[in-house]
């Protein structure tokens, strides 16, 4: 079951989608919200799988509140306009519906939704799995990013510096802070220094020393510490 949000500040426009996703018996829709403040509560609170998401809202725009979340539900943008499209996909949005929403594009826009969050409860066990999203801003740039895309987390003091693609910025929480949300089956600890994403590794040599020196996909070289070399080894069963 998709439990989902709307957040519309029309009356009418909520209860016409409403009344178009009661057609659909594997969704539930468990809130409704009509203004930014009032959205941000009710995702923190309910903690939905699925938001249905206008742009234009009183106090904070669509997009606003996609940035004040610590973690994004899926999110389908409904809106009258265009012209956000593009900017839609800066936040890895399921889908862009334009108003009057049509039957067919809204059916496959649950789709999406039905694929991802079937595959999501296959990777996670209460932690955040490779297909869920966090929001990452640093100084004025700002990124939604799953965390497939993140290849290694390194400890920064009291920040955690992010890789993935060609950036690597800083998040305000420890390595531990980090280690104790994500799921791993995916991250395994190398040292007190690096996380490492088990997907971007592509080779495991033995060093001496008791010590391992995993490669990634990129050619970055990360050491694992004697520690975590027992942990590292069971994970390869080597």
């Amino acid at each position: 079951m998709i439990r989902a949000v709307i957040i519309e500040d029309s009356r009418l426009a909520r209860t016409e989608l409403k009344e178009m996703l009661g057609e659909y018996d594997h969704l539930e829709v468990i809130g409704e919200a009509d203004s930014g403040d009032k959205a941000i509560e009710l995702i923190r609170l309910l903690k939905p799988d699925l938001i249905f998401l206008d742009i234009h809202l009183p106090g904070k725009n669509g997009f606003e509140i996609l940035e004040e979340l610590d973690s994004v539900p899926s999110v389908i943008f409904t809106t009258a306009f265009d012209a956000y499209a593009l900017r839609s996909f800066d936040f890895n949005t399921l889908d862009y519906l334009l108003k009057p929403i049509a039957p067919e594009r809204l059916k496959t826009a649950l789709q999406k939704a039905e694929h991802l969050l079937v595959k999501k409860e296959g990777e996670t066990s209460g932690k955040l799995g490779l297909m869920d999203r966090i929001f990452v801003k640093d100084r004025n740039q700002a990124w939604f990013v799953t965390l497939a895309q993140i290849r290694m987390f390194e400890a920064y003091g009291n920040y955690t510096r992010i890789y993935f693609d060609d950036h690597n910025p800083l998040i305000l929480k420890t390595l531990q802070q980090v280690y104790d949300t994500v799921d791993d089956q995916f991250f395994i600890r190398a040292n007190r220094q690096q996380l490492v994403n088990t997907q971007f590794v592509t080779s495991v040599e033995a060093l001496s020393g008791n010590r391992l020196l995993l490669t990634l996909s990129t050619n970055e070289k990360v050491k694992v510490s004697r520690r975590q070399t027992v942990k590292v080894k069971a994970y390869y069963l080597l």
